[in-house]
């Protein structure tokens, strides 16, 4: 997911410059080629000048908390920018069929990707809503753990629940319950939420719904659903040899009691239902109908539409009912809860969605497909593909995740589309999932759960843990070309 840079997280700002430059440089390489577009513009003052608009656009993005500027507007004018470079290009050329075509594209790859998230945005923020996380948090705390329990409860259930809800969804849930147990204990919640934000970007690496890079893997057609499943034993790896080290350090000791009391507001589970009917009907429409699985997604939010409109019909017969029962009972909780129901409105939950992020990812995409049909990408991939090992490739695109962001990497090697096997393709998801991990704000959950935790989760605490999180992802990479060797010899 995108990230954005808090202000003690300069030493980031410094790394993705200097890759950003090497990528300028390498792009500029004499040995290099172009592969995409019909006329090479990596060698041109114009192709220049767009990389540098790139980098410069992108600085702005990882600079976002400091200088207050959503992450959304510099990559928008950025693309803009670089597609009407190119577009004047191919018009004085009079090949402006060919730049028309690629744009077109690049949008639809796009789109697709849109809709699907926001469905799935859309029905996260239904059961929001309906109090579905507030009543799991409220479970947790009623029950009283200590310190080490709470510790593993919490990354457990964020290993368990990313991947149905998505990583940033999943960590600002556990650590609500941590930063609400543990207040005041700043050494504990520093450790928790490393270890959520581990759990969770390490859960969402074996999904195509638990991540935007694996869903763009899913929806290029490079892995396919089921496939994904054979990277749970990688990723619990990833996991469990940090939280295990950082396990040896809490005390073992019990909090104060918290006690919450939360009730679920009518229809929730019954929308929980049908995210998953939803999930089943998108899976199906990709391998049975072997149609794009956005469609299945749509088909879904036709569904939440249907079960909101009957929410809303029949929301005045239901309180009728219940205020008769709840008063032959006496009980004057459930009748003053009722005080507060209010109609279900689907649009409002896709007002909610997350809009700033998708804007982003339509600037990132565009972005990095016009510099790919410059040809930059066709430069970077005989560099990386060609040049070197297409496993040190992979990792080390996974490291960089860490400091630029995994979307816009991951987009790349989409575009890039080297020859390489599936085992590699399963590798580069594994790394660009888990590498963002190695710093807090390498990934968009580290990047939420330190503004939730402000103070008591920081970049430099997650910092001194990093070369323990470090040993999880060499152990995944491990167990993943140990246990899935075979994959590495078939190509996608």
């Amino acid at each position: 997911m995108p990230t954005f840079c808090q202000p003690s997280c300069q030493p980031r700002l410094h790394r993705g410059w200097l890759f950003l430059l090497a990528a300028l440089l390498l792009c500029l390489s004499p040995n290099a080629f172009a592969v995409t577009g019909d006329i090479d513009l990596t060698a041109s003052a114009i192709g220049v000048f767009a990389v540098a608009i790139f980098v410069m656009a992108y600085a702005l993005v990882m600079a976002e908390e400091k200088i207050h500027m959503r992450k959304s507007k510099p990559v928008l004018v950025a693309a803009g920018i670089i597609w009407g470079l190119i577009g004047w290009v191919y018009v004085q050329n009079g090949m402006s069929e060919a730049s028309e075509y690629a744009f077109r594209m690049t949008l639809l790859e796009f789109t697709e990707l849109m809709l699907f998230l926001l469905v799935a945005m859309t029905y996260i923020n239904a059961m929001e809503e309906r109090r579905v996380f507030d009543a799991l948090r409220s479970w947790m705390l009623r029950k009283g753990f200590n310190y080490k329990t709470l510790f593993w409860l919490t990354g457990g259930l964020a290993f368990v629940l990313s991947p149905i809800a998505d990583n940033l969804t999943t960590a600002l849930l556990m650590c609500a319950v941590v930063t609400k147990v543990a207040e005041g204990d700043q050494r504990f919640i520093n450790l928790a939420c490393i270890n959520i934000v581990v759990a969770a970007n390490a859960g969402g690496a074996f999904s195509p719904f638990g991540d935007i890079t694996t869903l763009m893997v899913w929806q290029a057609g490079m892995v396919a659903f089921q496939e994904f499943f054979i990277l749970f034993l990688p990723a619990l790896v990833n996991f469990l040899i940090p939280a295990v080290i950082m396990s040896m350090f809490i005390k073992d000791e019990k909090p104060e009691s918290v006690y919450e009391d939360v009730w679920l507001k009518r229809g929730a589970r019954r929308i929980i239902g049908l995210f998953l009917l939803t999930i089943t009907t998108a899976v199906l429409c990709h391998v049975v109908l072997h149609l794009p699985p956005v469609l299945g997604m749509m088909t879904g939010l036709g569904y939440l539409q249907f079960f909101g409109y009957y929410l809303r019909r029949s929301l005045p017969r239901s309180l009728e009912r219940k205020r008769e029962r709840y008063s032959r009972r006496g009980d004057d909780r459930k009748l003053q809860q009722l005080g507060s129901v209010v109609p279900f409105d689907v649009f409002n939950r896709v007002a909610r969605a997350e809009w700033d992020t998708l804007l982003f990812f339509y600037g990132v995409v565009m972005c990095v497909g016009g510099l790919g049909f410059m040809g930059y990408l066709g430069l970077l991939s005989e560099a990386l593909y060609t040049g070197w090992n297409p496993t040190a490739a992979n990792i080390t695109l996974g490291v960089v995740s860490a400091v630029i962001d995994n979307i816009p990497v991951m987009f790349a090697v989409l575009t890039m589309q080297p020859e390489m096997s599936h085992g590699q393709w399963l590798l580069i998801t594994l790394t660009a999932g888990v590498g963002g991990s190695l710093l807090s704000i390498g990934s968009a959950a580290g990047v939420a759960v330190m503004g939730q935790a402000r103070g008591a989760y920081t970049f430099m605490g997650h910092l001194r843990w990093s070369p323990v999180i470090l040993l999880g992802y060499i152990a995944s990479i491990l167990v993943h070309l140990w246990l899935n060797a075979d994959s590495f010899t078939t190509f996608s």
